[in-house]
């Protein structure tokens, strides 16, 4: 996983990467469960012996894809956080929006890769590392107790989201977005 100093490569991807990228793609595709080696061997372009230099098990893989995905979502608050002012406001609206405003890929990509993590608990290590930065964010907010269940009203749609239970539509969940918004001004 990148740190926040680190800057990825500019130019070709790195075979990781690549493979990562494949990873993804058949996963949202057909589920974590039937991901095989071949499958992203076959999708990244390298051969499976490149695969397994990188990724030794399907199980390294997916753990690999996790790590990213949480890394992608904390670099995506992150800039939001720096759009809004950085201060604790602007990070309590960057938290809300980057988890409110999920693009279809990433719900797709978290959703297939739920199987795995259902089957394997310790793939959620990185979520659970990010979440001290969550924790953190709400309680340096004005209303800790108003950031907390606005976070919690947009955790629950992504969470409905991961499980394809969403009863809302686009306008109606713009509008539960609205509001928890309005809630981390109080």
């Amino acid at each position: 996983m990148l740190n926040r100093t680190q800057k990825r490569p500019r130019g070709r991807p790195s075979s990781k990467t690549v493979i990562l990228d494949a990873a993804a793609a058949v996963v949202s595709e057909v589920g974590a469960n039937h991901l095989t080696l071949d499958a992203v061997a076959e999708r990244a372009g390298v051969s499976k012996g490149g695969l397994l230099y990188n990724y030794p098990t399907k199980e390294a893989l997916l753990h690999a894809m996790v790590e990213r995905f949480i890394q992608e979502c904390v670099e995506r608050r992150e800039t939001l956080a720096e759009e809004l002012g950085g201060d604790a406001r602007g990070n309590l609206k960057a938290l809300l929006l980057s988890r409110g405003e999920s693009t279809e890929t990433e719900r797709k990509t978290a959703h297939g890769m739920l199987a795995a993590v259902a089957e394997n608990p310790r793939m959620l290590d990185p979520a659970r590392e990010a979440q001290g930065e969550v924790m953190n964010i709400l309680r340096n907010a004005k209303d800790p107790l108003a950031a907390t269940v606005a976070w919690l009203a947009v955790e629950g749609l992504a969470f409905l989201d991961l499980i394809d239970l969403c009863p809302f539509s686009e306008e109606e969940r713009k509008q539960i977005l609205a509001r928890a918004l309005e809630l981390a001004d109080l």
